[in-house]
């Protein structure tokens, strides 16, 4: 079956029962499909029936991380580890976003460093010319 059809097939499913747990499925077939704004409304559409159901909610997580929603992926993921603390996924995908998170400060801190380094550079060659 092909993803098209597949995704048809879900999105069938989930429209003729709103209830129905495919929707944790359909979610996870549009994010594997790049549709990732179509992934995180699927997930939310369906845990407002099934809160609880931890697989869409790892789903919605890595969705979010992809969208580069870190801060709600965040929240998903802690939801899913509060739940069950050996989620493999959820842990690699946190594991992702504090990995973004780390890399984005390194790239923080490299930069205030070059500007300290410029000015200090400048204070020498004003220094030099005599300008103090």
């Amino acid at each position: 079956m092909g993803d098209s059809t597949r995704i048809d097939d879900l999105r069938r499913r989930v429209r003729q029962d709103p209830a129905s747990i495919a929707f944790a499925q359909l979610a996870e077939e549009h994010r594997r499909a790049g549709r990732l704004q179509e992934a995180v409304h699927v997930c939310r559409a369906g845990l407002a029936h099934h809160p609880a159901y931890l697989s869409a909610r790892v789903t919605l997580g890595r969705a979010l991380v992809a969208l580069g929603r870190d801060d709600e992926a965040q929240a998903e993921l802690e939801y899913v580890l509060r739940a069950a603390p050996d989620n493999l996924l959820a842990l690699r995908t946190l594991g992702e976003i504090q990995q973004r998170r780390r890399a984005d400060a390194g790239g923080l801190v490299l930069a205030a460093l070059e500007g300290w380094l410029a000015r200090i550079v400048a204070d020498r060659a004003v220094r030099a010319a005599g300008g103090m």
